[in-house]
Formats: structure tokens, sequence, C-alpha cells
């Protein structure tokens, strides 16, 4: 397919995102995050023609406590986590030039996702317990979108973090987009991780920092704060 499309760059958006079910099913999530992303790359660099692809601050144990930056070391807790740095490598063993954007927390307002879940619970229950011992950066797809782009035309490669400014946690989220949502707040109630346990584990925190921003030329995303109100909007049918 590729042969016949002969396209000018590839921008890889597929995953296997099932962080939980990642776990049953690790070749299956293998086969996506990693070894397709070969064979793109692979691909790219015959053709000498740009690769984007994606991956996850999941790749990060999450014991740390400052922002981790592109060079920090990896060591991902989850089979998810060890899927996409797979997908990293192969991405960059096989093309050189290859642009792996890592990025955190992703919402949108077309697409399942956290923003989504909260709203669809908030309908069906009256309180909703949420997780607030978990820090990370939210990202909205189209802010990613936009940067992601500029760092490809700006021939950027290796690694490069980019989510939108500001460290939350999940309840803290949560309690954004009940508010956004004209819904009270109160209703989104905090568990620790312990209380509520999931099949993979997830890292504590897992803020990105970035060193390669200004190097790479690309403008910071916005506040997460500025772009939900967006999301929110979008999947309230307003937007």
């Amino acid at each position: 397919m590729l042969a016949e499309l002969r396209p000018s760059a590839i921008v890889n958006c597929a995953a296997y995102t099932k962080v939980d079910a990642a776990e049953a099913h690790e070749t299956e999530a293998y086969a996506v995050n990693a070894t397709a992303v070969g064979q793109l790359a692979r691909y790219a660099a015959e053709a000498h023609i740009p690769l984007l692809t994606f991956s996850t601050d999941y790749v990060f144990a999450g014991d740390a406590t400052t922002p981790y930056l592109e060079s920090a070391a990896t060591g991902p807790v989850n089979a998810y986590g060890r899927t996409k740095l797979a997908g990293e490598h192969a991405a960059r063993d096989a093309h050189p030039g290859a642009l792996v954007v890592r990025t955190s927390w992703l919402v949108s307002g077309t697409h399942p996702n956290f923003v989504a879940t909260m709203l669809r619970l908030a309908a069906e229950r009256e309180v909703v317990r949420v997780v607030a011992d978990q820090q990370g950066r939210p990202t909205v797809a189209a802010d990613l979108a936009a940067a992601s782009l500029d760092a490809l035309e700006n021939g950027v490669s290796g690694i490069l973090h980019l989510a939108n400014e500001g460290a939350t946690t999940w309840f803290q989220l949560a309690r954004e987009v009940m508010r956004l949502a004209g819904l009270d707040p109160e209703r989104i109630q905090p568990c620790t991780t312990a209380d509520y346990p999931t099949p993979a584990p997830r890292p504590a925190y897992s803020v990105l920092g970035t060193e390669r921003g200004a190097e790479a030329g690309v403008v910071a995303l916005p506040p997460w704060q500025l772009s939900l109100p967006a999301v929110v909007a979008g999947l309230l049918g307003s937007g």
C-alpha cells in the first residue's frame, strides 16, 4: 500500500492503547506498537522520507520527583509501556531520522478518552471516585497535532516530549471537567491508586519535561486548562 501511495511523509497515529488489556495481550500490543512501527520506519528510510510516530509517558517508571526530560532513563512498569518503548527503538533503529514524540494523558472532543469517561460516569452516578495520587500532564489532541507537524516540518528527529503546560492529577482534571460541563465538581471524590486496583500498574509520576523544545523550534503547548473547554464542548455536542 505504501509503495502504491508513495507518501511524502508518514505520520503514524495508530496504537494499541488499552493499557489494562495489554497485560493479557502483550503480543498483540507489541505487533501494533512495535513491529508495525518498525515496518513503517524501514519503508520511510528506504524511500528517504520523514517518519513521525507517537510514544507515551508510560515508558517511564514513575518514581521521579521532577519532570522527565527526553534524556531520562526509561523503565516501563506495564506491558503497554514496554511495547511503546520497543516501538521507539524499532523506529530509530530502522530510520535514523525518525521523530518520536512522547506525549501524555491524551484527550480530545471526538474520541474515547478520560474526559468522555468522566462525562459518561457523571450521567450514571451521583459520586465518581478518581485517583488523586498519579501526576501527569494532560494533552489535547489538536494542540499536539499542530506542534508535532511543526516539529516534523522543521526536520526534528529523535525523541521529543510534547504535552500541554501544567501538571495535575486525574482527580483535579476530573473536577475541572465537571465544572466546564456545568456540573458540581464535588461529585468527584478522591481515592488512591491502592483503592482502585487495575491489571496494569501505572506510574505514580509521569510529568513530561523537555530539554529539546526550544532547539526543535516548537512553540510550547498552552496550559491544559485553556484547551480543555473545547474538548468538553465537543464531547457534549456544543463544540
